[in-house]
């Protein structure tokens, strides 16, 4: 339900699927890296074991800038 890119009836709403597909990524790397759960009190990834330590969103634009070089 956060994802009203997907709705028409708003500005975000795009028709090109590449668009949706970078969002998508965005998301899901902010959802589950970023993101505090109330129930986990911590990220997906903590839960997972696949890191120790919360991400930020400056950590997502370094992995876009270093995907872009």
């Amino acid at each position: 339900m956060s994802m009203r890119r997907f709705t028409r009836l708003t500005n975000a709403f795009s028709k090109k699927v590449e668009n949706h597909y970078h969002m998508l990524s965005l998301y899901f790397t902010w959802y589950n890296w970023v993101r505090i759960h109330k129930t986990l009190r911590v990220t997906p990834a903590m839960e997972a074991g696949l890191t120790d330590t919360t991400k930020d969103m400056d950590w997502i634009v370094e992995l876009i800038e270093e995907d872009s070089n």
